[in-house]
């Protein structure tokens, strides 16, 4: 199917969060802490006050009413503590934007500083274990003897890998209109990748019920993570539209958005592989080093995947955590599995190196029957088909083994494979389908973040119910509709979408209506290991005098399920591998040291892929058929893309140089610093 929104996207008439007409408006704008670390001494708003158009000054010298749950970055201005550069100390509210932000500017703030500390060691001493790691697995796991394991092997790689603060960047920015009724109801335009949950949210923090909050999102600008919980400006507008009692417009500039928005946490990760004569594990360890804020703690999941991928009778994943003066780290496309999976793939692919065994034969030899680490068995799992099929496509036989043999001119040529790993899961949701003249409403409080949710979810009822496409409208993007999960962890649609079969299914017995609710229906899901896999190849050339590196082709074979749409999916697919390039090649956050807070705050200095990036890039998937995981047999694709492909970008830069590269990105002064 074509986007059943594509028209009113291109046409310029979809409305975003900054652009719902409201008369009345007016616009706040962010004061930020200019130290990591200390406590505000006074806030002085008089001269901000006496500006032309200015309506009211926020800010912790009065701080205004929140609910006794608000927490982290959305208690604005409730104490004077500043726990990162960058954090909201105060703000202006007047008539129009450019009013708003010289108010902002003449707003003096004085600070009492102390030290700070922002920088990762994997010697810090401060790191510890929590408890558990995003979104709820346990910190640690231990499975056999990894010592034992690693002295009975054959080959035992020791390596460590680094990954940057890499930021998420979505295209539209971080925006929110508040408007309150006479009743003392909030309604919410913002950019959020859940409606029903950010609704919650939000009441939690400014103390209300969460029927008096409605949040509206119907077209969403990318999110990748960022916009799966509510962010500061969301707050910052209910807080000044109340203030003023007119409506409220807070659009955060991309500079604010570095700060404020969230970020993948940088790592610091040591993986130990031990293998037999024949290549097979023997043992594995991994071992993540992580930072989470002050403020709030949040440990990324980045040594899951390793349990899950390879058959070795000794495994032990770990992680560890410091609370660093820095903003809070969060969500970000395939949180954990991203980073966690270029540290695995990297070391299987030194280890293959180390062994002599091709890389993709290596992998098969080590294919679990069970999940590793649970012993639970899969749903599905076509990892080797993937890396077979892949091959084949890719034309891995004509691969020489040797690294740095293939030049042409100044160019070295190299080839690289990895595997990826996303979780197939759903939560529960509510829809109803209702029949109008002949057609069919789907209502359901889902997210459309440019994914095409829209026309996944007309396709999936317009199945259910057995009639065309055409004759389904899909309504979403509004709190007050069926409450639904949020967009995020690759499991919007199998949620959604089976809520709308459900529904779909009522309705054909009940005449007009059908609702339905799948909490007890995921409850009962049997235990079962979920997940999608995929693989990655990727052929680099890199300038032997300059350094320079561009990727010539990139490929991706998944095995997710059943595809729902060809065109998203494919699109989706790329997507991910275009960002997963970006994370291997150029994006990198500095956090400044001396002062605190990130440098490379804007799009000039932080680098995103563009299509001119790579020359050739395909995906493709194979038929699966998975009956245990939803109505649909779907798994979720938004994800596993970008899962591998950073590694096997890495892995076919060391092919072409000889030379190892541990730490992303891949920049030239990296690979000149490799090779001489």
């Amino acid at each position: 199917m074509n986007r059943v929104e594509g028209r009113v996207k291109v046409a310029g008439l979809a409305t975003y969060a900054a652009e719902y007409p409201v008369e009345g408006v007016t616009y706040a704008y962010p004061v930020q802490s200019r130290i990591a670390k200390g406590r505000i001494r006074r806030i002085d708003g008089r001269d901000a006050l006496a500006m032309p158009g200015v309506l009211a000054v926020l800010s912790s010298e009065d701080p205004p009413r929140l609910g006794p749950a608000a927490e982290g970055e959305l208690a604005l201005f409730q104490s004077r503590e500043v726990a990162y550069r960058g954090q909201f100390v105060a703000a202006a509210v007047a008539d129009t934007y450019e009013n708003a932000r010289a108010a902002a500017d003449a707003i003096v703030v004085e600070y009492d500083q102390d030290l700070h500390d922002v920088a990762l060691r994997a010697d810090h001493p401060n790191l510890y274990q929590p408890e558990t790691v995003n979104p709820g697995f346990p910190s640690d796991t231990v499975k056999g003897d990894v010592e034992a394991g690693l002295n009975a092997a054959e080959t035992v790689v020791d390596v460590t890998y680094t990954t940057p603060v890499l930021h998420n960047n979505p295209m539209e920015p971080h925006a929110a209109l508040a408007v309150w009724d006479g009743e003392g109801r909030l309604l919410l335009y913002d950019t959020t990748q859940g409606t029903s949950s950010s609704r919650d949210l939000i009441a939690r923090t400014l103390g209300l019920p969460a029927e008096q909050v409605r949040v509206v999102s119907r077209h969403v600008g990318g999110g990748f993570g960022s916009k799966g919980t509510s962010r500061p400006q969301a707050v910052l507008a209910a807080l000044a539209a109340r203030a003023v009692g007119r409506p409220v417009k807070v659009v955060l500039t991309r500079q604010q958005m570095f700060d404020v928005t969230g970020y993948r946490t940088p790592t610091i990760q040591r993986l130990r592989l031990g293998a037999d004569a024949d290549g097979r594990l023997t043992a594995l360890e991994h071992v993540a080093y992580e930072q989470s804020s002050t403020l709030v703690e949040f440990a990324e999941q980045t040594a899951t995947p390793t349990r899950i991928m390879y058959a070795t009778p000794a495994m032990r994943t770990a992680h560890r955590l410091v609370r660093l003066d820095v903003a809070t780290p969060s969500w970000m496309r395939a949180p954990g599995e991203c980073p966690g999976m270029y540290a695995l793939e990297s070391a299987m692919d030194e280890l293959a190196c180390a062994t002599g065994i091709d890389p993709i034969e290596l992998r098969v030899r080590n294919e679990p029957e069970t999940e590793p680490d649970s012993g639970l068995p899969f749903s599905s799992r076509n990892l080797v088909a993937c890396l077979r099929e892949g091959a084949r496509l890719f034309g891995w036989d004509r691969r020489d083994p040797e690294p740095g043999r293939h030049r042409e001119g100044e160019w070295l040529i190299g080839t690289g494979v990895a595997a990826s790993t996303y979780p197939a899961k759903r939560r529960p949701s509510k829809a109803v389908v209702t029949m109008r003249e002949g057609d069919f409403l789907v209502q359901v409080a889902a997210a459309d973040i440019g994914t095409g949710a829209r026309t996944a979810l007309a396709g999936i009822a317009a199945g259910a119910l057995g009639v065309a496409p055409e004759r389904v409208r899909v309504e979403l993007g509004d709190s007050d509709l069926p409450d639904a999960p949020l967009a995020g962890g690759s499991m919007g649609t199998a949620s959604w979408g089976s809520a709308i079969v459900r529904a779909c299914e009522h309705l054909k017995v009940n005449g007009s209506v059908g609702r339905a609710d799948t909490t007890e229906e995921v409850a009962r899901d049997a235990e079962l290991s979920r997940h999608a896999f995929g693989a990655q190849f990727a052929e680099v050339r890199v300038n032997s005098v300059t350094g320079e590196l561009r990727v010539s082709r990139l490929l991706g074979v998944f095995a997710a399920g059943r595809i729902l749409d060809a065109k998203l999916a494919r699109s989706q697919f790329v997507g991910g591998m275009t960002m997963g390039m970006g994370m291997a090649l150029m994006e990198e956050t500095y956090t400044d040291e001396e002062f605190g807070g990130f440098l490379r705050r804007d799009l000039a200095q932080y680098h995103v892929p563009a299509c001119a990036d790579v020359e050739r890039i395909e995906a493709v998937w194979l038929e699966e058929e998975d009956g245990d995981l939803n109505p649909m047999g779907s798994k979720g694709i938004g994800e596993i893309g970008i899962v591998g492909t950073a590694a096997a970008v890495g892995n076919a830069v060391y092919h072409a140089i000889g030379h190892r590269v541990r730490d992303l990105p891949i920049t030239p002064a990296k690979i000149l610093r490799a090779r001489f």
